[in-house]
């Protein structure tokens, strides 16, 4: 997992610049916890900022054209042409980018640790919805 793989290399280099063991733990703790994937429950008030950063980069207008850009590298369709919302298929994020907002972008709003990251996603959400919504309506 990347955010694992992250925190041990920053755990190398803090460790390079002689940081204490307690700062080190506290930094890699906030770097393990941020990622939506890892499923870990940030301990801290830096892990939970950091935690609301990184959802706030995935959400919103920004989210959408990452989500589309992903799918296009992976060669993924935007949607089943049959089932573009997945009514009566299971979801499939790796062969439909469409399916990604109901997994994963809409979900992030949920999330949130901070009252100013509640905030801030609730807007970017918003988008978020209005662009999924659009778009199905524009499919049917």
């Amino acid at each position: 997992m990347a955010s694992r793989l992250a925190a041990a290399k920053a755990r190398d280099v803090l460790t390079g610049m002689a940081w204490s063991d307690d700062r080190i733990n506290q930094v890699c703790h906030a770097i393990e916890a941020h990622s939506f994937s890892a499923c870990v429950t940030p301990a801290s008030l830096e892990a939970k900022i950091l935690q609301d950063a990184d959802r706030l980069d995935a959400i919103g207008f920004i989210g959408v054209a990452r989500c589309f850009y992903i799918a296009g590298l992976r060669k993924a369709s935007i949607c089943d042409a049959v089932d573009p919302a997945a009514n009566d298929r299971p979801l499939d994020e790796d062969l439909f980018a469409l399916d990604h907002f109901q997994t994963k972008l809409m979900k992030l709003e949920r999330g949130f640790q901070t009252m100013t990251g509640a905030r801030l996603a609730a807007d970017r959400s918003a988008h978020v919805k209005s662009f999924y919504n659009g778009l199905l309506a524009e499919l049917s």
